[in-house]
């Protein structure tokens, strides 16, 4: 093995070893330019921007102890940054045969002698061109790979730091440094998870001077937390649950104005996720009802990621994340009382440790053999129906090789046998939903997302009809 030879932390560790049959953990992406884009342009902007990066030059090297990155030396860009036929039958969309092509690079295994990343491009689509975008979990997480890409644009900065190996520390006390100190720090109860606070908590230190009544409140929450993971009950029976194929299909809708969702929250006295997610569940109750299902009374849980890093250091590779249970309201049909369900549920997940305790779970699983990690983490999608991410993407529109980028889309992946992740992310003013699903338990994500729009303009005609104050 190559002297320069980096071994992967924990975490990064469990998340390579999570591919299983029917899920494979890549986060999946799509960029929609005007005009369209040459191939050879791409690939020297991935070869002048995103290779400054060390990561991407690397690949997985396993062993009897974990996994370390080792550099490629027969590195080719033109297997990563790759041309993109985009058969059409007759009768289909370019957007549909772009959708059904996504569906099937979402299940196929990127290539372990190779870097862990692909960008396919369609160079001709919709007038302009598509850029696919693949990329191993392993790498990086959400936030992370949003910070990085965009800093590919024509007016994105890579950071000074991008540089320096991207190492963690002694692997020895890594888990101690990361979880096991900022539990410990009585500042950690104001975890926010609307904002920074989870982050800057990861930094933190054991407080000295912590008074013993204090510990003990953390002590206590902690171990409730705990146990609240522990024993989450099994997630209400839907169709949207059960044993999945592989078989992959994505679906993505057109931006919504954000300041519609901003009004409408602050009429309410809730956050703009509370509406967001509100929407979500409203979406899928109405979903099930077409289908002959009655939701009423019935929640599903959605594993949602809770970044743990300051955002400073988003271009930071790795995986820096925890996750947090939010059970949907699926069953409320009216969309009022499922805006404070949400946020009442939030409420409680503010403050919790359980966002940081699941990040233990995978750095312990990372330390297991591949079956009793499976086993491990099991435990998780059993109880979940659905992975629910939301990143903030850029306020305005960003520009990529002297074209616009019009639309950005990507698709978070599933664990275990979870067979739905949900995506929303803001982008130029706007806020959009992606949709992917496994087509054995939700064959037409598409009529799920085209409900999301409905469900807010029924929020924002109740906000109208609320009493104007003078």
């Amino acid at each position: 093995m190559s002297e320069a030879a980096e071994r992967m932390t924990r975490v990064d560790n469990a998340w390579l070893r999570m591919d299983n049959d029917v899920n494979l953990m890549m986060i999946v992406g799509v960029w929609l330019l005007e005009p369209a884009i040459r191939y050879e342009v791409l690939c020297e902007r991935i070869a002048d921007r995103l290779l400054q990066y060390p990561r991407f030059r690397q690949r997985v090297v396993q062993d009897k102890l974990g996994s370390n990155w080792v550099e490629d030396e027969d590195f080719d860009i033109e297997h990563h940054v790759v041309r993109e036929a985009l058969p059409r039958q007759r009768g289909q969309s370019e957007r549909a045969a772009l959708q059904a092509r996504c569906g099937e690079l979402a299940t196929t295994p990127l290539d372990p002698a190779y870097p862990l990343w692909q960008f396919h491009l369609v160079e001709h689509y919709e007038g302009g061109s598509a850029v696919i975008v693949r990329i191993h979990h392993c790498i990086g997480d959400g936030i992370s790979l949003t910070s990085v890409v965009m800093s590919i644009t024509d007016d994105g900065e890579l950071p000074m730091e991008h540089l320096t190996p991207l190492t963690h520390g002694d692997d020895e006390d890594w888990l101690s440094t990361t979880v096991i100190k900022p539990l410990t720090d009585i500042a950690v109860k104001a975890i926010d998870l609307s904002g920074e606070g989870v982050s800057r908590s990861m930094d933190l230190v054991a407080h000295p001077k912590a008074g013993a009544r204090q510990l003990a409140r953390t002590g206590y929450r902690v171990a409730t937390d705990l146990a609240a993971l522990a024993l989450m009950e099994d997630d209400s029976p839907t169709r949207l649950k059960g044993k999945p194929l592989g078989r992959k299909i994505v679906a993505w809708g057109e931006p919504i104005p954000l300041d519609v969702v901003k009004s409408v929250g602050k009429a309410m006295g809730a956050s703009i996720n509370d509406v967001l997610l509100a929407c979500v569940a409203g979406a899928f109750g109405d979903y099930l009802r077409e289908l002959g299902d009655d939701p009423a009374g019935k929640g599903i849980r959605a594993m949602v990621p809770v970044n743990l890093r300051p955002l400073d250091e988003a271009y930071k590779l790795g995986n820096r994340f925890g996750l947090a249970p939010l059970v949907l309201p699926i069953g409320l049909r009216n969309p009022i009382e499922r805006v404070y369900a949400v946020r009442s549920r939030m409420g409680v997940l503010k403050g919790s440790y359980q966002p940081l305790l699941a990040f233990g779970v995978l750095a312990v699983a990372g330390l297991l053999n591949k079956t009793a990690q499976d086993a491990l983490l099991g435990l998780f999608a059993k109880k979940a129906t659905a992975v629910m991410t939301n990143v903030p993407g850029p306020t305005k529109a960003l520009r990529f090789c002297g074209t616009t980028l019009r639309q950005s889309i990507f698709w978070v992946p599933q664990s275990g046998d979870v067979a739905v992740g949900v995506s929303i992310f803001s982008y130029d003013g706007g806020v959009q939903f992606a949709l992917i699903t496994d087509t054995a338990l939700c064959p037409e994500p598409q009529k799920i997302i085209d409900r999301f729009g409905p469900e807010l303009e029924k929020l924002l005609l109740l906000t109208l009809m609320l009493p104007w104050a003078a």
